[in-house]
């Protein structure tokens, strides 16, 4: 496809032309990528599994899970996983809007009283979606919320720290580490 470079392992099962980086976590990119036949832009999350040790793993197998499980308007849908020998590749809902950090980053003045009240209430509603499935986000924050401007939607995104839980039971977690903990956060600071 035109003005779609080749880098970056260049096509994905030969469905997806990968173009440029949207988003880095730990383990992944995110990239901008174009369905072949189709044309329809998406977000594909690239996950290194090499670089993964089992908890990480185990994290991305709840994510995918949980990810496949919730569907709801206001959440980023999962369309598509390929997973190849070294990588796992999340073919993901694009939003186009960007997210509410680079929003709040770029508007001082932030966003009028009405506006503001009608996305709250999505991100409520998608919320109160995923705990009625017994799935929790874990990982709420500006940076996880997209706009879908055209539709005139917000969305979760970003399930990576996800998981499921049982009603009247503690949920255990990885994640209870505080040395996990303080990096994680001292990792999200560094981007404040």
């Amino acid at each position: 496809m035109a003005g779609f470079k080749r880098g970056y392992d260049g096509k994905i099962a030969g469905l997806y032309d990968l173009d440029k980086t949207l988003g880095r976590g730990h383990f992944a990119v995110v990239k901008l990528a174009r369905h072949v036949f189709t044309g329809e832009k998406v977000a594909v999350k690239v996950i290194d599994k090499t670089k993964l040790d089992t908890l990480a793993t185990g994290h991305l197998f709840q994510e995918v899970r949980c990810m496949k499980l919730v569907q709801h308007p206001n959440i980023v849908r999962l369309y598509e996983v390929i997973d190849t020998q070294t990588k796992l590749y999340l073919i993901l809902e694009l939003g186009d809007g960007g997210d509410m950090f680079d929003y709040i980053m770029k508007h001082e003045e932030g966003l009028n009283e009405d506006l503001a009240k009608k996305y709250f209430a999505q991100i409520v509603h998608a919320i109160s979606y995923c705990h009625k499935l017994h799935v929790v986000h874990r990982d709420l924050k500006p940076e996880n919320v997209v706009f879908f401007e055209k539709q005139g939607l917000v969305k979760l995104t970003d399930f990576g720290f996800s998981n499921k839980f049982q009603p009247g039971k503690k949920l255990t977690t990885s994640c209870g580490s505080l040395a996990y903990s303080l990096r994680l956060l001292t990792c999200s600071a560094a981007r404040w």
